[in-house]
């Protein structure tokens, strides 16, 4: 499934102030999206996409935004453009994005992606779009749940 939001949606929007104090990552879930969409938690499953416009992710630089995402299931996040410390959190929390600069994805469109490549087929409209591949080291750093995994794995990391 996919949920598809405009432009601007910032980390306030994506989970609320109030709820960032928490360790309880399944906290986060339960209120992600809920002041721009509260029926978002009840009907977000495992591998679903949020679609979105300009500046996804703008705002505060927490951490728990993208984690909140992820935590209640999204599978990558498609935007025209990102704030870039959003990005980078992202990454580091393993979420995968896909910056598209145009695309009309809706949320009745049956999506498949491809983050090597950076291809995104929208089968519903029999439409592909190319978003740019993203490093190597940064699929790495997905495939292997977050920064801090891959470092670990890597023998980089020191607890």
């Amino acid at each position: 499934m996919v949920f598809s939001y405009g432009d601007n949606i910032d980390t306030d929007r994506i989970i609320p102030g109030k709820y960032t104090k928490t360790l309880d990552m399944s906290q986060l879930a339960a209120h992600v999206l809920e002041d721009l969409d509260p029926a978002f938690k009840d009907t977000v499953r495992q591998g679903d996409v949020v679609a979105a416009g300009f500046n996804f992710g703008c705002g505060s630089s927490r951490e728990q935004a993208p984690i909140a995402l992820k935590m209640a299931g999204v599978a990558v996040v498609i935007a025209r453009t990102f704030a870039r410390i959003f990005y980078r959190n992202a990454i580091n929390v393993g979420l995968p994005l896909l910056e598209i600069r145009e695309h009309d994805i809706a949320p009745a469109d049956s999506l498949t992606y491809d983050l090597k490549t950076g291809q995104v087929t929208n089968h519903t409209k029999q439409k592909t779009y190319q978003a740019a591949p993203m490093p190597q080291v940064m699929i790495d750093i997905l495939n292997e749940g977050g920064l801090v995994a891959y470092l670990k794995k890597n023998g980089d990391y020191k607890i």
